[in-house]
């Protein structure tokens, strides 16, 4: 393929336009500019460039070519179902970015010597890369079939993200909290669990409130879920209480994604006139369109009743002072599930004490493990998962306890 051609093709994408904003397709562009103009010093500095930026994650050109033509989000995947027009220019497209795939500096280097008239051999310590055979239409027929678990764009490469002036920012380095790693809550997790199933089956799923002491596992379950779930096509969604009014929009994109979503708000409380409280009524049941069937919102609180609540505000000067705390209390009832989390008693506290403890690898004997977990307990305020992680670590650590 000759220069004119590659550039012209670059130019003129439209499906895969986003291509043109990545690193090293930057660069790549750049190199071939400087090589159709004919400047040899130019093409030199770009091909250097293009290779430094290639290189900082592989060696294949056409393997990050084709990653990205797999994972950016474009046109066809934002309309779902393409029309024959978006269908035939993605099939050019696909063909002309497989060919570009294959292009070698030493390609490159030969067609900037025959149009300067450059001896090649000066172009010889550039670094060169990898090209590979690959069939990209193939591939991309097959990630589309997979479109509902792997997702596309930035859905693709990371599965937590969070909420900033209402769009959404992935979080590079997620908790990776495991459910095995939960020791000791297993009958209120497979509540959530077998909610969280149907959500990803495409059936009816609640919203759920997760509801109970500090410290026993709340917000790790929902991450964990998030983490367990994410090569189904799970991704998770954290939102602050005071973005809560951001949300709806955000709601409106995500119910054309073919993934599924939580969004997740944690630590949940309102005070009486507090602005957010309508705006989690609408999310929870949705505005006049309806609750997008692939998004359901996990809530945690250490309240049962989200509002708090003064001995005041039942004795004030509201003449409907009923209708008023029947709204006030209605919140968690838009909750289709929830879910307690209590403090363990003895028993339940001693088996995930063990459990930890051998997820640990720490070698006392179970009697003496669980004597002095006890004493750690009280001294922390009393017993919780947090507490037996907490003690196990320490333990795991050689310090005293």
């Amino acid at each position: 393929m000759d220069l004119q051609t590659m550039k012209n093709g670059l130019a003129g994408l439209v499906v895969f336009r986003p291509l043109r904003r990545l690193e090293p397709m930057r660069a790549f562009e750049q190199m071939l500019q400087a090589a159709a103009a004919g400047n040899a010093e130019d093409y030199i500095g770009g091909a250097a460039q293009f290779a430094a930026s290639l290189l900082e994650t592989t060696d294949s050109w056409t393997d990050w070519l084709l990653d990205a033509v797999l994972e950016t989000e474009n046109l066809c995947v934002r309309r779902g179902a393409a029309s024959a027009v978006l269908e035939e220019c993605c099939i050019r497209e696909l063909a002309f970015l497989q060919q570009l795939s294959q292009v070698s500096l030493q390609q490159l280097s030969q067609q900037v010597a025959r149009r300067t008239g450059a001896d090649e051999a000066q172009f010889t310590h550039l670094p060169g890369w990898l090209v590979d055979e690959a069939d990209f239409a193939a591939e991309y027929q097959a990630r589309l079939a997979e479109a509902g678990k792997k997702g596309y764009g930035m859905f693709a490469r990371h599965h937590v993200f969070t909420v900033e002036d209402g769009r959404l920012v992935p979080v590079k380095y997620p908790d990776p909290q495991r459910l095995v790693q939960l020791p000791g809550y297993e009958p209120e997790r497979a509540k959530i669990l077998a909610n969280t199933k149907a959500l990803l089956a495409g059936l009816p799923a609640a919203n759920v409130l997760l509801y109970g002491d500090a410290g026993t596992g709340k917000s790790s379950t929902v991450k964990a879920i998030a983490n367990e779930y994410a090569g189904e096509g799970l991704r998770l969604v954290e939102v602050k209480k005071n973005q809560l009014y951001q949300i709806p929009e955000l709601m409106d994109a995500l119910a054309r994604n073919p993934l599924k979503f939580i969004l997740f708000i944690d630590d949940l409380s309102f005070t009486a006139n507090d602005d957010n409280f309508a705006a989690l009524k609408a999310i929870l049941e949705g505005s006049v369109g309806g609750r997008a069937q692939n998004v359901a919102v996990y809530a945690t609180s250490n309240r049962r009743h989200l509002i708090k609540e003064t001995m005041t505000d039942r004795t004030g000067d509201d003449i409907h002072e009923s209708d008023t705390r029947q709204e006030l209390m209605s919140l968690s009832a838009r909750f289709g599930l929830t879910v307690t989390f209590q403090k363990p008693e003895k028993q339940r506290f001693a088996n995930i004490v063990l459990e930890l403890a051998r997820q640990y690898g720490v070698q006392l004997p179970a009697d003496t493990l669980v004597m002095k977990a006890e004493a750690f307990a009280i001294r922390m305020g009393g017993r919780s998962p947090r507490v037996a992680k907490q003690f196990i670590e320490l333990c795991r650590a050689g310090v005293p306890v």
